[in-house]
């Protein structure tokens, strides 16, 4: 992938989680015109579970390469939807750990990301995983303010909100 031009120091660049949800579309819309209204930019985060232990190490190693695959696949396919809504490419970080202790990592790493946007599930379940920890025990720890938009919101709607 193309690295994205450097980052001016008073940019503000919008952090969003890459996952395989239906509510993703949501939150990478609203970032992504969010920083095109605002002179902004888009960063994009997936994290790539660790693999089962294997007792066998190539096996351990392949299934790591698989996912590492995988990861650029999905992430490239929303980088590219990003810089058509905003005409830059985003900012691309692929990690391997657990989501929440991997975006808390790259938030204190990374002084440019000034807003973390989530898009609430979609189900009647609740929230989703990530903002139910992140908006209870966690909250405490993020420097940065965390838009979450509801995750059933159609183009027309976030359109209207940014």
């Amino acid at each position: 992938m193309v690295d994205p031009a450097p980052l001016e120091a008073h940019e503000r660049v919008f952090l969003v989680v890459v996952d395989d949800s239906p509510e993703l579309r949501v939150s990478l819309r609203y970032a992504a015109l969010r920083a095109r209204r605002t002179g902004g930019r888009v960063a994009l985060l997936h994290v790539m579970e660790p693999p089962d232990r294997q007792h066998w190490m190539a096996l351990e190693s392949l299934m790591r390469e698989e996912k590492r695959e995988e990861a650029e696949e999905l992430v490239g396919r929303h980088a590219d939807i990003v810089a058509g809504l905003t005409g830059a490419m985003p900012v691309i970080h692929i990690r391997e750990g657990l989501v929440h202790d991997e975006l808390l990592a790259l938030i204190d790493e990374d002084p440019t990301i000034s807003i973390l946007v989530l898009a609430a599930a979609v189900s009647d379940t609740g929230p989703g995983p990530l903002i139910a920890a992140l908006s209870t025990k966690l909250i405490g720890r993020l420097r940065v303010p965390l838009t979450i938009v509801p995750g059933s919101l159609t183009d027309a709607q976030i359109d209207v909100l940014t």
